[in-house]
């Protein structure tokens, strides 16, 4: 099983980069984890409390519970994985069952500032990109998605999302086995990730090959 984390800021592309990983492989051989999933269950809050929670925080995650389905799979056991409402900022009662498989991507801007978590990843990659198209995709995103207004998200990108970048994603970078500079648009990043994954998957254990 090889186990790849992809970290980067918020709108840095890190979605683009898991789609031409998922192109070139079989449904069946790739699990997606997603950061998301695993925010800490906020359900026992005020509606409006929940609403101002910092979601780019560490604390905000529960790595303990992230970093125990990345050890199960590892052990070819599946695992259920928690459903997180960005609307009512609280775990659903329904789960997904995440199956092992021979990739394991886990992605998320804060990936990397758990050492524990960082520990089970074979291959570490952040996607970086330039302030403004983060924000831009922010924008979008947060308007179809999370139903905001663009006062809110750039009151939210100020107060929030740019110190968060500062303080606890932009430092994980030095974390990273690979960087992937402008985002999902970087072709020749993504072939050297693509070229080494299945490089690895063509071996004849599931283990890297050296060129000596």
């Amino acid at each position: 099983m090889l186990v790849i984390g992809i970290a980067g800021g918020t709108g840095s592309g890190k979605t683009t980069v898991v789609n031409k990983i998922k192109e070139i492989l079989s449904p069946g051989e790739v699990a997606i984890i997603p950061q998301d999933a695993y925010y800490k269950d906020n359900s026992h809050l005020p509606l409006e409390e929940r609403l101002e929670l910092n979601f780019d925080h560490p604390d905000s995650l529960d790595f303990h519970l992230l970093v125990s389905h990345i050890k199960e799979l590892r052990q070819g056991r599946a695992v259920k994985q928690p459903i997180y409402s960005y609307l009512t900022c609280s775990r659903a009662k329904e789960t997904i069952p995440v199956a092992p498989a021979k990739v394991i991507i886990i992605e998320g801007i804060l990936i990397f500032s758990c050492t524990e978590l960082r520990q089970c990843m074979d291959i570490k990659v952040f996607v970086d990109a330039d302030a403004d198209d983060r924000l831009s995709r922010v924008i979008c995103r947060d308007i179809m998605e999370r139903g905001r207004s663009v006062e809110k998200v750039l009151h939210r990108y100020d107060a929030v999302v740019k110190p968060m970048h500062l303080q606890f994603i932009e430092p994980t970078k030095r974390y990273a086995d690979i960087i992937v500079p402008q985002g999902g648009h970087n072709r020749v990043a993504i072939d050297i990730l693509l070229a080494s994954i299945e490089k690895y998957l063509h071996s004849e254990n599931g283990e890297w090959i050296t060129d000596n």
